[in-house]
């Protein structure tokens, strides 16, 4: 079976997984390949690693956009490539896979519907670059690495400069809503995340968010409003008038509005509590 890799600029790729329409984005260097969130499944990114050797572009990198289980995922038809990520991203797996138990409990949280299809071995290995580190390390085109404080420890978006693409990570999606880490203010923390990917905006023509379609010029400054309207509403109190959530919702992706109502649920006891949220 090949992978169907879609251009979306020059040199860089994406193949979508068929489960949560997770992207992994490839991206052409000198020697070989970058992989972005490598991908789900192991027959997915077998499928990868087989279509880049016919190639003859053997992967030369990966990175690792955020600690969530399906963006630190690994093959061993990959290679063994240096896998980046942020320091905070690095740390947050070595201490989640220094639980002797911990691929028990990453198992249990598995889709069931892929649960005995995700190999775990390579799982979380990261190697965590320097704070101050601005770029990818590697031989291909300029990577800025756009580290905030939003959705999970250690996030960070690519903005691959000259192509104009933005690597968004988990947000910036046509199916999710913005999803909070477990902070003390995690509106805040959001609200930095979309400030840091609005000041790029105007250099983006390509965006590509870690779930759903990839978007072109005219969406990027639309789903950073849309993201953002839906954390203002929930700053306000306000009921969201999101497309992604209810009636609207495209469908398989109705549980979203599950997501969307244990938000709600967490913010209310934040409030509660004499935290802010927002």
């Amino acid at each position: 079976m090949a992978t169907v890799l879609r251009h979306v600029a020059d040199g860089v790729l994406v193949h979508q997984s068929e489960l949560l329409e997770n992207n992994t984005v490839v991206v052409h260097g000198r020697d070989g390949v970058l992989l972005v969130d490598a991908g789900i499944t192991g027959d997915e990114m077998s499928c990868l690693a087989s279509d880049l050797a016919e190639l003859g572009r053997p992967v030369v990198a990966g990175f690792s956009t955020h600690p969530d289980w399906d963006h630190v995922l690994w093959h061993a038809d990959l290679g063994e490539a240096p896998r980046f990520g942020t320091a905070r991203c690095a740390a947050f797996m070595r201490e989640l896979r220094s639980d002797p138990d911990w691929k028990a409990g990453v198992a249990e949280g598995l889709p069931p519907e892929i649960a005995g299809e995700v190999p775990l071995d390579a799982f979380g290995l990261i190697t965590g670059l320097p704070a101050e580190t601005a770029q990818i390390p590697w031989d291909g085109p300029q990577i800025r690495i756009i580290e905030h404080p939003a959705h999970a420890p250690g996030h960070a978006a690519l903005l691959i400069e000259a192509r104009g693409v933005l690597v968004a990570g988990d947000m910036l999606s046509d199916v999710l809503i913005p999803m909070f880490d477990d902070t003390a203010d995690p509106i805040g923390n959001y609200l930095a995340g979309l400030r840091m990917l609005e000041a790029v905006a105007e250099d983006v023509d390509v965006v590509v968010p870690g779930h759903g379609s990839v978007g072109g010029a005219d969406q990027v400054r639309a789903r950073i409003d849309q993201d953002l309207s839906y954390v203002l509403a929930l700053r306000e109190g306000r009921v969201p008038g999101d497309p992604r959530l209810g009636p609207t919702a495209k469908p398989g992706w109705e549980w979203v509005s599950d997501v969307h109502e244990g938000q709600l649920r967490r913010l209310a006891r934040i409030s509660g509590g004499g935290g802010t949220p927002g």
